[in-house]
């Protein structure tokens, strides 16, 4: 095999081996993008269910002073 050839099939081995560390780069980055995604999801989802939450709270709130103020006043009877 002259030098030629063998310095060809190097570059055609080397040229796949960087191929296939190309692929396994984008299917981490990929694997990382989708893991942030989900932990945006979950973090939105936490944080919707923390509003609602103090939502029900500050009415409940509301309710009982609407009641002790009719109650104060005399007009729940």
């Amino acid at each position: 095999m002259s030098s030629n050839q063998s310095a060809s099939v190097q570059a055609g081995e080397l040229k796949g081996q960087a191929e296939q560390k190309g692929s396994q780069l984008m299917d981490q980055a990929s694997n990382a993008a989708q893991a942030t995604k989900d932990q945006a999801s979950n973090a939105a989802q936490a944080t919707k269910e923390s509003i609602q939450q103090a939502g029900q709270q500050v009415q409940e709130k509301a309710q009982q002073a609407t009641e002790a103020v009719k109650d104060a006043t005399g007009m729940n009877k």
